[in-house]
């Protein structure tokens, strides 16, 4: 089942696309890079029976706004959640994040002043070193992948995909999280996210890591080729978790690897 993204928030100039499930106390989903909040559809319908789930496509990604010269560093995006939260009225919600959505939240509470009832973090870009030889090509070379040919840039995203996940990504799974960065709009925004993703939005805050206001527990794929687990352990080291969930026989993309053992540890912590 897709989950709904029937609201459009304005952000500066730019259309976010967001949507909301269930009643009870507020939870905001978080999804990473080059996911969509489509990642978290086997998991926000069961939070939803007891809770209000409040999800959005990040700025220059999946439904949300993508266009030329649009600036869509992490810095952009904890300043969109900030923003978000206070357009849902929430107050201190609890944060469920993953990739790079971690570091939206991790920036949202140690930059914007966020507070969150409760915060988990899976499989985040939180600590350095961060990036792949990957990641610094393409900010080297942006237009010329860019200008990719459509097969080329087609091959190279479900490559890119499956090698973040442990089990196969079954092909109608691929071609969602593909969609939005196919054609040449989308493509360019693909290269576009990849070349802004500079380190130095979590050298700005690792410095400030410490026992958080908030119950915070880290989930992690023991198989995570992306992000090894030791970096969630030093995260957890660093911010005092409350607990540290592994997960075995699962890749960087949890959530469609072992989604009964994210729930479980959703519910469990």
């Amino acid at each position: 089942m897709m989950l709904p993204l029937d609201n459009y928030f304005e952000f500066e100039g730019q259309t976010v696309a967001w949507g909301s499930i269930g009643t009870g106390d507020p939870v905001v989903m978080i999804h990473g890079f080059p996911w969509s909040s489509q990642s978290w559809r086997k998991i926000a319908p069961w939070l939803a029976k007891n809770k209000s789930i409040y999800y959005f496509d990040m700025i220059g990604c999946g439904k949300s706004e993508k266009r030329d010269n649009q600036k869509v560093s992490p810095d952009v995006q904890n300043n969109l959640l900030s923003a978000l939260i206070e357009h849902w009225n929430l107050d201190m919600p609890e944060v469920i994040a993953h990739d790079f959505g971690g570091l939206a939240a991790l920036r949202g509470y140690y930059v914007n002043g966020l507070r969150y009832r409760k915060l988990t973090l899976i499989d985040v870009v939180a600590v350095l070193p961060s990036g792949s030889p990957f990641y610094k090509h393409v900010r080297n070379h942006e237009v010329a992948f860019a200008g990719l040919p459509e097969y080329a840039h087609d091959a190279l995203f479900n490559a890119y995909i499956q090698n973040a996940s442990e089990k196969s990504i079954d092909i109608d799974t691929a071609n969602m999280y593909a969609a939005p960065w196919q054609g040449g709009t989308g493509q360019a925004a693909f290269y576009r996210q990849i070349a802004q993703s500079d380190s130095k939005y979590i050298s700005e805050i690792q410095s400030q890591y410490g026992p958080m206001a908030n119950k915070v527990n880290i989930i992690w794929a023991e198989n995570d080729t992306f992000i090894p687990i030791n970096q969630g352990e030093e995260l957890a080291k660093l911010v005092s978790a409350n607990s540290f969930t592994k997960v075995p026989k699962a890749g960087h993309i949890i959530q469609e690897d072992a989604p009964e053992a994210v729930l479980g540890a959703l519910l469990l912590n």
